[in-house]
């Protein structure tokens, strides 16, 4: 009966609450975002609280999907459903969080028929900033502390505390 109703809200939210307008517009703004966090709460593993799912979030079934307060999924973002995000997390628009990826290791085969390799979730710690526009490669455990700046392509992980930016994603300095 729990996967049913999982299923129920999955649709609504697919169908109807992705659409509504972002939580910062005038009027029906904060609706919007109850609208969403409402759905999304019975969706999720976990939905801590405060937790804002913006317009055009995507997150595959949500059902292995963890979130902690005060965090948040940004406009027309894209995580896969098995993610694990900590605490006050800001996402900026457009992020891109992959989990799987092709195997290529036979150059005697077209890639397409080498299928794909084992999914890696992506783990995000507590008082973490992603800028917009940043694409996440496969099993990356993103520190607390940590800011990503809009654009990069992280492609490995850091420690806690880092600014990271570019493409493929560098050191830029330490916030301590």
């Amino acid at each position: 009966m729990q996967l049913i109703k999982k299923y129920v809200f999955l649709v609504l939210y697919k169908l109807v609450f992705k659409h509504l307008p972002n939580s910062s517009f005038p009027l029906v703004g904060k609706f919007s975002k109850q609208m969403r966090y409402l759905c999304c709460k019975q969706i999720f593993k976990h939905c801590g609280k405060n937790v804002n799912i913006e317009r055009g979030a995507s997150f595959g079934n949500g059902f292995e999907l963890t979130i902690g307060d005060n965090s948040g999924l940004g406009r027309y973002c894209s995580v896969p459903n098995n993610i694990t995000m900590g605490k006050d997390i800001m996402m900026a628009p457009y992020v891109f969080i992959l989990d799987i990826n092709h195997e290529f290791k036979d150059v005697h085969v077209p890639m397409r028929l080498q299928g794909i390799k084992e999914s890696k979730p992506c783990i995000i710690e507590d008082d973490v900033w992603i800028g917009r526009q940043v694409l996440i490669t496969p099993g990356k455990h993103i520190k607390k502390g940590t800011i990503i700046a809009g654009g990069t392509v992280l492609t490995k992980d850091f420690p806690e505390y880092s600014i990271v930016g570019g493409n493929p994603s560098v050191l830029i300095k330490s916030r301590v």
